[in-house]
This record gives C-alpha cells, sequence and structure tokens, in this order.
C-alpha cells in the first residue's frame, strides 16, 4: 500500500503539521515565518514536528496571518474559527497608519516643526485617545501626519535637540502601537516595536527606552514567547534603575514595568511570583501621588485593581479573580479604552468563576464605555462568540452585542 499524507483538512491532523503544510504551499522557510511571528526557526521546526505543545491563541492567529489564512481552524482543525473573530477587522484608517509607517525617504521638505510643538501633538493626542470611547478613529485621524512629522525631525536636528527628536518619535510609535494591537497587522505592529526601541536608545532618554520595553515585553508574550518578555522586560529594569529617584514620570514607567513582570508570570503559571511582583508594583503606585496617571501605561494608584484582576485571571485562579472583580468593577479609571479594557478583564473574571450572566452584563459595560475596544480585544470577541452559542437565556442579548461589535454568530 502506498504512502499517503493526510490533507489539512483531515480532523485528525496535528496542528504542527497543518502549520507546515501551509508554510510549504506558499514557498515559506521556517525562518521568514518565525521572523514574521517574532520567534526563532527552531521554534518553527519544534512546533511543526510537535516537540512542544500547540502554541496559544493569539500565536495561532499571528501564524494564521502570517501564512494569509483568514480562518484559525485550517491550523487547528473543527468548525470555522475566522480570524477577524479575534482580532476584528482592519479599522477603516489601518492603509494610511500603514502608509506613514512603511515610507521611506526624508518625508518632508524645509525646516522640521518645533520639538516644543511636536510634544505638544503628542500630548494631546493621548489625551484625544483617554476621552474617546472609539479611540482608534481618533488616532487613525491623527497618526499619519504626526508620523510623518516626527520622523523628518529626528532626520533633521542635530545634537541634543536631535536625542529629543528621537524620544518624541519613540513615544510616536508607541501611540501607533496602541492603534495597532488587535488588528491583523502583526508583521506591521513588530516592525513598529523595533523602530520605538531604536529610537528610544538614539535618545538616551531612559523614560523613553523604558516605555518602548513596556510595550515590546507586551509584544512578546502576547506571541507566547513568555521567556524573551521576561528578559527585555527586566534588563529594562536594570538600564533604567539608577535614573527613577526624582522623577514621577521614570518612576511610573518602573512600575509599569513591575508590573508586566506580574503578567507574564501569572501567565506562566508562577502564582507566587506574580502576586510579588504586583506587590512591588502596587508599593510604587502608593509612592505616587494620590492623583497620578501615567497616560501611555496608564500605572497609578487607580489602575493597581485592574491589574490584580489581570494577574488572578491570568494565573488561573477562579475566587480570587471574583473577589477582584467584584471590588474593582466600578473602577474610576480616568481613560475609556482603559476602563472599557478592564471591564474586559472584569468580565474574563466573572468566566472563570463560572458566573456567564455577569460576564456578558460586564461586556455590554465595557461596550458602553470604550466600543471599539470590545469590537477588537481578542478576548472580549471570543467571549461574546461563545456566550450566542451558550445558555440559552443569553444567546439574544449575546447576537445583540455581537451585531452591535460587527461578528457573524
Amino acid at each position: 500500500m502506498r504512502d499517503r499524507t493526510p490533507e489539512p483538512i483531515d480532523p485528525d491532523l496535528p496542528v504542527g503539521q497543518r502549520i507546515q503544510y501551509f508554510r510549504e504551499r506558499r514557498g515559506m522557510s521556517r525562518e521568514v515565518l518565525g521572523g514574521l511571528v517574532g520567534r526563532k526557526e527552531r521554534w518553527v521546526k519544534a512546533v511543526e514536528r510537535g516537540e512542544i505543545g500547540q502554541p496559544k491563541l493569539p500565536m495561532l492567529l499571528a501564524i494564521a496571518e502570517a501564512l494569509k489564512l483568514r480562518d484559525v481552524a485550517r491550523l487547528t482543525g473543527g468548525r470555522p474559527l475566522p480570524a477577524s473573530m479575534f482580532r476584528g477587522p482592519g479599522h477603516p484608517a489601518l492603509p494610511a497608519v500603514r502608509d506613514a509607517l512603511n515610507a521611506v525617504g526624508a518625508g518632508g521638505t524645509g525646516p522640521p516643526a518645533p520639538l516644543g510643538h511636536l510634544q505638544a501633538r503628542l500630548d494631546a493626542a493621548w489625551r484625544a485617545r483617554h476621552a474617546a470611547p472609539d479611540h482608534r478613529t481618533v488616532l487613525g485621524g491623527l497618526l499619519p501626519e504626526l508620523v510623518r512629522d516626527a520622523r523628518y525631525a529626528a532626520r533633521q536636528y542635530e545634537g541634543a535637540d536631535r536625542r529629543r527628536a528621537y524620544a518624541l518619535l519613540a513615544g510616536v510609535y508607541n501611540l501607533a502601537q496602541f492603534f495597532l494591537a488587535y488588528q491583523p497587522c502583526a508583521d506591521l505592529l513588530w516592525r513598529v516595536v523595533e523602530r520605538s526601541i531604536m529610537a528610544a536608545e538614539e535618545s538616551e532618554d531612559p523614560r523613553a527606552f523604558g516605555a518602548a520595553v513596556w510595550l515590546a515585553a507586551q509584544a512578546h508574550r502576547d506571541v507566547g514567547d513568555l521567556d524573551a518578555a521576561e528578559a527585555v522586560n527586566r534588563a529594562a529594569l536594570e538600564t533604567i534603575a539608577p535614573y527613577v529617584e526624582g522623577d514621577v514620570d521614570l518612576r511610573a514607567i518602573w512600575g509599569a514595568l513591575h508590573h508586566e513582570l506580574a503578567y507574564t508570570a501569572a501567565q506562566a503559571g508562577e502564582r507566587a511570583t506574580a502576586w510579588r511582583w504586583w506587590d512591588e508594583a502596587d508599593a510604587i503606585a502608593r509612592s505616587l501621588p494620590a492623583s497620578y496617571y501615567e497616560p501611555m501605561t496608564s500605572f497609578s494608584r487607580v489602575i493597581m485593581g485592574a491589574h490584580a484582576v489581570t494577574v488572578a485571571v491570568e494565573a488561573r485562579q477562579g475566587g480570587e479573580a471574583r473577589r477582584q472583580a467584584a471590588r474593582t468593577a466600578a473602577a474610576g479609571i480616568p481613560s475609556q479604552p482603559r476602563r472599557g479594557r478592564h471591564l474586559v478583564e472584569v468580565a474574563r473574571a466573572w468566566r472563570l468563576a463560572g458566573d456567564e450572566t455577569a460576564a456578558l452584563g460586564t461586556l455590554n459595560s465595557a461596550y458602553v464605555a470604550a466600543p471599539e475596544t470590545v469590537r477588537y480585544n481578542g478576548y472580549a470577541r471570543r467571549m461574546v462568540e461563545e456566550a450566542a452559542q451558550g445558555p440559552v437565556e443569553l444567546r439574544q442579548d449575546a447576537r445583540d452585542l455581537a451585531n452591535r461589535i460587527g461578528m457573524l454568530v
């Protein structure tokens, strides 16, 4: 009997072999695929051979995107799971933002914008983001011109002004990452992550560097590379440690990096370590002025309750997640998109605790606070889809919410 390689539609075909099939069908090397999803060639090889566990959903989404597969089920088997169900569709402004980020050349003529003016525009963009329920729409309108002007300034200025311009450029790239998150553009997101760190290094500004690495750690964690997330995070803490005292903004970045280590440890199942890092982050938050709110990381006293919900959920501590959710469901976070994100985390906590009704109700509250957060957040979309197929008494409400965020269920 001749040997026959099973087709990828075979429900018994392992995920790794499916990845290998579609990779080879596109004529793509393991090195290229690994580069597109932020991993090494040997990791791709180990996945394809089944030598390590199945990648988690965020990584599967990244792989599906790199292989130009719209349906994640082509990698996992089972019923159709369109990638847009988890990542959301691309925002209408994404092509314009992509063009600005991909542009080459000087990008302008004449004298560059004054650095004080660029800083004011960047600060205004952060304020607009926090105030807007549809924050991606706001950022999509601001980013193309801001990216072009900041890049041009970094090329034109000299000396100390050039270093300051690079710090501003890193901040613009950080803002762009908030727009790109959960959209079908993993390749672009990784380029922006790398450019942000490079610009921050050129700036020699500890705040710019800490902020860029804060986002880089999240990017590594979102694709399942917890070791890299922890490594870059610890490196940033070591780098900025000598400059923390006396600088409130840098101290907030310092605290945010402590929480990121808590988040990463929780995902790794290291509960005691996660809560130790959370305790240290909480102590740093309490050392900040009561009304302080760092605009990029949201680090502040008020955010620590929200962070506790996330740590409990990621550590799969159902009882603790329920307690933290009950304590912080109405947290007074002064940012609409961040409040919406917190409510998504509260919904995850209720779902982990087995309360599907509370989870769906909280998702509806998240939608009221920040519709675009729910529309693009992968966790939110997954919970809505599952509720629409879940208990009969919840299905209609879930389908109504699904319709509002553009999902077909």
